[in-house]
């Protein structure tokens, strides 16, 4: 049996490798995605008029009021995620989508998706298409985060082939986990190596620990990894469906219902006003005490959601993450809600697998420790090729031995 699992471990490495050494590298560095991104690009995240609210001259919009301007400045444009209200002296983050074209029947091109907007003047400061593919100082970051879950691999006849395809690789890596870990110890008389660092000598010896050591050392934590990384990729397909043969499941608005083309969105009959009231409401009857801090539409699915934290807290820094509420686009009528911490055992389970993933359900010490985690990830794509390049010479070179 261990010639097999050997065979497999080979090529299931093999296979991955690249892939997860991409993961891992790119990992670390977003675990602070946001904070590097605002140190490189300040034009989007500093407003240019906090001078004057910090003198108090002015007193800021309110991110709907922004919303609502910026679509009158330019009626292309189609707000479809704003925060309530932008942190002191920060800009008013938004997502946009184009409208459509009347004498085309098409969305506009707008050649970006993401905008800053001084919430003091309502000018807007910087404008981006998030996720491009470009190592420009403002593209950067999102090129890095997309690409750690993606490859950039393009989407096809609809299909998004990149989430499909790093879905199986997770799928893969959790399965050679198993047999890594089987085949670290082949039998109890020697199960201190499989723990240990020869680091006095170096070479292929250390290079083989590094790579069996700390895959058994982090084991639990490195599979951990990789299920959340199934999860984050292919939920609908593959995770939900395991999970609910052991766990009841509450409903999901946006799996039960079917995606619009990106040509043929689904137009709201109620604003943004509407449905942060309708939240608000529903949030006093819960009695929920934290204020709605955001609100998104997915032209997509017709569906509208608000989200409940303090300013600066959208990226839900700690715990399970921030809670949500849903309502129909058309009608306004209440689709459930994300609340995290309440459900079902599979309902808290799925809850965390973002929060695990990347670290945040720990806060501060929990993204270091990914971010390191993602380096020992790639350290290990590393040292498995090489163990693998050495033992193909190594074969090789006695396949060219003449036969005595």
């Amino acid at each position: 049996m261990r010639p097999v699992f050997v065979l497999l471990h080979r090529w299931f490495g093999l296979a991955v490798a690249i892939f997860l050494f991409i993961s891992g590298l790119t990992g670390a560095f977003i675990s602070w995605d946001h904070e590097l991104d605002a140190l490189l690009n300040p034009h989007l995240f500093q407003a240019h008029s906090q001078d004057m609210a910090k003198a108090g001259e002015v007193k800021p919009f309110s991110g709907l009021e922004l919303a609502n301007k910026v679509e009158a400045r330019d009626p292309r444009i189609w707000v479809t995620y704003v925060l309530n209200e932008a942190e002191p002296g920060h800009t008013s983050q938004m997502s946009v989508e184009g409208k459509i074209n009347p004498a085309t029947g098409k969305a506009y091109e707008l050649g970006f998706n993401q905008i800053a907007v001084d919430p003091l003047s309502g000018d807007v400061q910087g404008k981006r298409q998030w996720g491009e593919i470009s190592l420009s100082r403002e593209n950067l970051l999102p090129f890095l985060y997309k690409l750690h879950y993606t490859m950039h691999i393009p989407n096809v006849a609809g299909v998004e082939l990149g989430i499909l395809f790093m879905g199986i690789i997770g799928m893969v890596w959790v399965l050679d986990c198993f047999i890594a870990l089987w085949l670290s110890f082949p039998h109890w008389r020697s199960w201190r190596k499989s723990f240990a660092f020869r680091w006095r000598q170096g070479g292929h010896k250390l290079n083989f620990d590094l790579h069996r050591s700390s895959g058994v050392w982090l084991w639990l934590l490195i599979l951990l990894l990789a299920i959340t990384s199934v999860s984050m990729n292919l939920n609908a397909q593959v995770v939900r469906p395991i999970v609910s043969l052991f766990s009841p499941l509450s409903s999901d608005v946006f799996a039960s219902r079917t995606p619009q083309a990106p040509d043929q969105p689904m137009i709201p009959a109620i604003s943004r006003e509407h449905v942060m009231e309708l939240a608000k409401q529903e949030a006093g009857q819960r009695g929920w005490t934290l204020p709605a801090g955001g609100v998104f539409y997915s032209p997509a699915f017709g569906v509208y959601g608000v989200g409940f934290f303090e300013t600066g807290n959208d990226h839900g820094d700690v715990g399970l993450g921030n809670a949500w509420l849903y309502f129909d686009g058309k009608n306004g009528q209440s689709l459930g809600g994300k609340i995290p911490g309440t459900g079902s055992a599979g309902d808290i389970f799925l809850q965390a697998q973002f929060p695990l993933h990347s670290g945040r359900i720990l806060g501060l010490p929990g993204r270091i420790f990914i971010s390191l985690l993602g380096l020992i990830v790639a350290m290990l794509s590393v040292t498995g090729m090489i163990i693998w390049i050495k033992k193909r010479k190594a074969r090789l070179v006695h396949l060219r031995k003449p036969a005595s």
